[in-house]
């Protein structure tokens, strides 16, 4: 039923199908009209004609019990090499694998292993569950279009994220930094500075900040404390940081402790606090 169809959409489908058609035995003595009504809307029919076929046989040749023998399996209608290694997988625990599209790409950006190679190179305790993790895994995290590499658990091993990576790496080096004057209004004895959420700084929209310009000349009575520079994902910020002590808050700011704070306060904003404390 999962070949050329969805899981989501083979769910309903196979319920009815075990609910109405319990066993090999009912399977190869049902009328076929019967099966193909149950396959009704899943398309692709000859597969449906192929597994009564198939019950049949094994019935009378085989006495109701799938053959362990991949020969044997490929003679049956409608299983090929891919369905044939996947049932001695699955069923005996044979050492194989279904090479489907996902297996193959996940061999090649691990190993670059092509399908040849791969014959009999795996051998665990748990073919059956390996053979089926194979499958998940390329279906869900080793997807052809937007790998997710961040949460794949042997992305070290993998030649494919290590030639992404340094890719990567290339693009981070062409980062240019920038210049920010950040001026700190400060309450003289309290150590409090006034922060507001209203910024136009886009990396950090929303955040306790202080109040921050792009390369400002309006620094008339303000002090230079420090320069310094600061990293915020891949942009690198290169920081002058002014103050001035005030006893009055300037409109849209709310005064914060340099202490501990309930509020959340981002890193960025602590840098500057461990800054300005050195002035009390």
């Amino acid at each position: 039923m999962l070949q050329q169809t969805q899981v989501k959409t083979v769910i309903p489908y196979f319920k009815k199908f075990v609910k109405n058609v319990p066993s090999l035995k009912v399977l190869s003595t049902s009328n076929k009209n019967k099966i193909l009504k149950l396959w009704e809307g899943l398309g692709y029919y000859s597969r449906a004609k192929n597994l009564h076929k198939a019950s049949k046989i094994l019935i009378k040749k085989h006495k109701g019990k799938l053959p362990d023998n991949f020969d044997q399996l490929k003679e049956l209608p409608g299983i090929g090499d891919y369905t044939a290694n996947i049932l001695l997988a699955l069923i005996y625990n044979h050492p194989r694998i279904g090479l489907d599209g996902n297996v193959k790409r996940i061999l090649f950006r691990l190993f670059k292993l092509n399908e040849k190679s791969v014959i009999n190179l795996f051998k665990t305790n748990r073919n059956g569950d390996f053979a089926e993790a194979l499958i998940e895994f390329g279906a869900l995290i080793c997807k052809s279009k937007d790998p997710k590499c961040y949460e794949c658990k042997i992305k070290n091993m993998c030649l494919y994220y290590k030639s992404k990576e340094k890719v990567a790496l290339k693009k981070n080096n062409k980062i240019h930094s920038k210049n920010y004057d950040i001026f700190c209004y400060l309450k003289k004895n309290k150590r409090q500075i006034a922060l507001t959420k209203n910024n136009n700084v886009g990396f950090l929209k929303s955040f306790n900040l202080p109040k921050i310009e792009q390369t400002s000349k309006q620094k008339k009575n303000w002090k230079f404390l420090c320069k310094y520079k600061n990293s915020i994902s891949n942009k690198k910020l290169n920081i002058n940081l002014y103050y001035k002590f005030s006893s009055k808050l300037p409109p849209r700011f709310q005064w914060y402790s340099l202490n501990k704070n309930k509020d959340f306060v981002p890193s960025f904003t602590k840098k500057i606090f461990r800054q300005v404390s050195n002035l009390y």
